[in-house]
């Protein structure tokens, strides 16, 4: 008889947070979701709703509202607590105010003897995980962003929309800041096996993908989520599927290739930084950084990237 169980805490029941909620319900990914929000009242309205509709989602979750305390024995924490992202604002605008809202989680989860690996959403991702490894003096193994797991989804459907091939024979990352600064490493973007810049020739019929197109489809990537926030105010489903799945990487120990927001050392020559690159992540997080054969021009757009996070972070911490 199986004794353990996969235990997940959640922070900030926004759409970010319940879109979260609701994949991992309908996945079954863990076996009990604690819901934790300033707002007690909405993360038990949130945990009943959820609840209604276990029957119908091959699911045996345990769903309730609690406590920091209830974090002492999870595996994961998830952040997604934070103001959210205004049409025109961007995500680096967002930091001083949300700075002073991580001051006053960080420090209960840590004091309930949480001893998992925390999971940060909350935007901006990057500089709002290195303060929860700031805040909380834990391995910055065990602290991972988002990153730009999401920006890599949508660059892979973009991609197979383009070319017409399946997202997931695309094999293509977005690295750096999840923000305006980040950028697709055109040089180690595939097909299968086959270079996705060996598809452009010199601009024939014959070509299936030109260098404007692929600069288009960049571009796009970036400011998704600025189209998405004036169109409907607000980007949760996208983030919300691609936590479940981060989670369902750790929890499984898949030992699976993310772009997480994670603590570079050294790395593409970069230290004390965190930012968006492929990670192995596994039980105990990310297992290790994945160092790309970057071109000289990416190594100098990954710097100033970088470069961008560190003085955004050292100017409030």
């Amino acid at each position: 008889m199986r004794t353990d169980k996969r235990k997940v805490a959640l922070v900030g029941t926004g759409m970010v947070g319940m879109s979260y909620a609701y994949s991992m319900l309908n996945q079954g990914v863990c076996d009990e979701l604690v819901l934790i929000d300033i707002n007690r009242k909405r993360a038990e309205g949130e945990a009943m709703d959820l609840n209604h509709g276990l029957a119908f989602s091959g699911s045996h979750m345990k769903i309730y509202a609690g406590e920091y305390r209830d974090c002492s024995d999870a595996d994961i924490v998830v952040i997604c607590a934070g103001v959210a992202q205004k049409p025109g604002e961007t995500r680096l605008d967002l930091l001083k105010r949300n700075a002073a809202v991580f001051r006053s989680i960080v420090e209960p989860v840590t004091e309930s003897g949480f001893n998992g690996i925390f999971l940060v959403a909350t935007n901006p991702v990057d500089i709002m995980t290195r303060i929860t490894y700031s805040l909380s003096g834990f391995n910055p193994k065990r602290v991972i962003g988002s990153g730009t797991t999401l920006d890599t989804a949508r660059l892979r459907y973009l991609l197979g929309e383009s070319l017409r091939v399946d997202p997931r024979n695309v094999h293509a990352y977005v690295i750096g800041e999840h923000g305006d600064s980040e950028f697709v490493p055109w040089s180690q973007a595939m097909i299968a096996t086959k270079p996705i810049l060996s598809l452009c020739g010199s601009g024939g019929e014959e070509d299936m993908v030109n260098r404007e197109e692929l600069k288009r489809i960049e571009e796009e990537v970036r400011t998704a989520a600025y189209k998405i926030i004036e169109a409907k105010q607000a980007t949760y489903y996208g983030i919300g599927m691609s936590l479940t799945r981060i989670t369902r990487a750790i929890l499984g120990d898949e030992n699976s290739v993310f772009t997480v927001s994670a603590m570079l050392r050294g790395e593409y020559g970069q230290s004390e930084v965190y930012a968006g690159v492929p990670c192995i992540i596994n039980k105990n997080g990310i297992q290790r950084v994945l160092t790309l054969s970057l071109t000289e021009d990416e190594k100098e757009r990954l710097n100033n990237s970088c470069n961008t996070l560190r003085e955004s972070f050292e100017g409030i911490f």
